[in-house]
């Protein structure tokens, strides 16, 4: 009975989390309306000036002194003439907006909407209504300084990573007529998701120039996710005893985030994929941040140490931005608690070692599929023994069956008396009625920490089994590993001793079709561990239970 106990627990707590997001959901605006406010906010973020919602803040102690205080009347020159520029490299395929010299496009080559359609790759960024999702970068200054809303001149209109080369440069340039020349550079590299950017300030104005650079992520709060699974979107930041703090669109809704740290980065996640912003300034203090926008647009970005370039001098400001997977290998050398973003929940620490483990499986196999089925075959021997004193447990209460069918016969109008006749019983014949708890209740942490490891792990996205199963992180099709799977649950049920009561025993044989149903919806690399599982779990406890004589 523990599989059951298992499987029950488990379901209930996926359809809570999916009661949960459905509440979530039916108590905020409805998607209409967003529309509109989302066009209305986009609308606002055409004008330029100094008092935009999505800047960040200008006036903080802690990041930026002495700003100059007069404004200044002189413009940016533009070149009208360019209005976006096309990047492509062996990953990427983007496009940089002249107005700010930002991402606003970004498709990852190399993971395909649908295994069905490999040519299509999937959109991650893109500054579409509904699907808004941008870089913002710039200098913040009380003076003309190139923030996310001033144009910049582009040299050339497409730029490509030749096969024979490993490094992608790409410049902008801005100046005033006075004399401030800014050039922002992005650097691609072959196979890597990190892009570097790089300011270079030039001050010939006679006057000293003082502003800080920030860089930020703005995008809307993503529609209602039609699938069952439940994975987080929004905001996280990392810093020196915060290493992993999510700041969800509610969180921002109610309060902006603000933070000065000595070290962090900042992000927006989702589902397989992260967009961060990572900085080294060698000990200085960075900012933190996140707001909302019109509870619609949200920015989450870091403010970087002020800068103050002397007439004649040139300063330089850097930082990364990852744009990709959530992969272990690529983002644990990039930034410290990066890989954080690969979202375990509360169980990462079982959740890493049994991905750890699955991984060297695949590289012995090459195979996602039985990745799975071996470390499934693994985490049952782990816990054979206590499984089987589970087993043991219900051989002897499937032994006892007769015994307590005359006790029901005989108080079958007292039930008071029925139920001390049993526990009379239980302790004459030396039975834990309760003998089955202690493993499940052991086992569980490591099932839901598969589970999250099933779920989050991108390497699993498109990953094809056998035969007709071509996409683990797809549901099957066909319904054949979820008819195998309630078949497995019948089959293990006549080997469970029949609960004494009919409701019970009512409720025990509908699981089968309940669990059924639910899983035919399930991504099949989950239905293929629990397959696994169950066939494992039938042949235990068929030996032990006719090993004890209670077949």
């Amino acid at each position: 009975m523990d599989n059951f106990r298992i499987l029950a627990i488990f379901g209930l707590l996926i359809v809570s989390l999916l009661l949960w997001k459905e509440w979530q959901i039916d108590h905020d605006v409805s998607l209409e309306q967003s529309v509109q406010d989302i066009d209305a906010v986009m609308s606002t973020n055409d004008l330029s000036g100094p008092d935009q919602q999505d800047l960040p803040s200008i006036f903080n102690a802690n990041n930026i002194n002495n700003m100059n205080s007069m404004p200044s009347v002189i413009r940016g020159l533009t070149d009208t003439g360019l209005d976006k520029i096309h990047v492509k490299t062996d990953v990427f395929d983007l496009y940089i907006s002249i107005k700010g010299g930002d991402i606003r496009d970004v498709a990852l080559l190399q993971y395909p909407v649908t295994s069905k359609i490999p040519d299509v790759p999937i959109r991650f960024m893109a500054d579409t209504t509904t699907h808004f999702f941008v870089t913002q970068s710039g200098l913040r200054s009380n003076s003309l300084a190139p923030t996310h809303y001033e144009h910049y001149i582009g040299k050339r209109s497409e730029y490509t990573l030749v096969d024979s080369g490993n490094i992608l440069v790409v410049p902008l340039y801005w100046q005033t007529e006075d004399g401030l020349q800014v050039t922002k550079t992005y650097t691609f590299k072959r196979n890597s998701y990190l892009i570097t950017v790089n300011y270079q300030i030039e001050n010939r104005t006679g006057e000293t120039f003082f502003a800080y650079p920030y860089a930020q992520f703005n995008r809307v709060r993503p529609p209602k996710d039609p699938g069952f699974l439940y994975t987080y979107t929004g905001a996280v930041f990392s810093s020196a005893g915060n290493e992993y703090e999510k700041i969800d669109f509610d969180d921002l809704d109610d309060a902006e985030f603000d933070r000065t740290v000595a070290d962090g980065w900042a992000a927006m996640i989702q589902h397989y994929f992260v967009a961060a912003m990572i900085v080294d300034v060698n000990g200085q203090k960075i900012g933190l941040y996140g707001k909302s926008i019109n509870k619609h647009n949200y920015t989450a970005g870091v403010r970087m140490p002020s800068i103050s370039v002397n007439h004649g001098d040139i300063k330089y400001a850097k930082y990364g931005m990852y744009l990709g997977p959530k992969e272990h290998r690529r983002l644990e050398v990039i930034k410290e608690n990066l890989d954080l973003t690969v979202d375990y929940g509360l169980l990462t620490i079982i959740s890493q070692p049994l991905f750890t483990v699955m991984e060297w499986i695949h590289n012995l196999t090459n195979n996602w599929g039985w990745a799975i089925v071996f470390l499934t075959v693994l985490i049952k021997l782990i816990f054979y023994r206590l499984s089987a004193s589970s087993y043991r447990s219900m051989a002897a209460m499937r032994k006892l069956a007769p015994k307590l069918a005359n006790l029901k016969e005989r108080f079958v109008n007292d039930k008071k008396k029925f139920n001390q006749a049993m526990m009379e019983l239980y302790r004459t014949e030396r039975i834990n009625p309760l003998g089955g708890c202690l493993p499940m209740l052991v086992q569980m942490p490591v099932f839901l920490a598969f589970y999250w490891v099933l779920v989050e792990s991108i390497e699993l996205r498109q990953a094809p089994f056998i035969f007709w199963l071509q996409d683990l992180t797809a549901m099957d099709s066909y319904f054949i590993l979820p008819i195998i799977f309630g078949l497995s649950m019948l089959l293990q049920q006549r080997l469970n001793p029949v609960p004494q009561d009919p409701a019970q025993a009512m409720v025990m044989k509908a699981f089968p079709f309940i669990f059924t149903v639910f899983f035919a919806f399930f991504p099949s690399g989950l239905v293929l561990y629990w397959v696994v599982n169950n066939l494992l779990s039938i042949a235990q406890q068929w030996y032990i239970t006719r090993k004890l004589g209670a077949l």
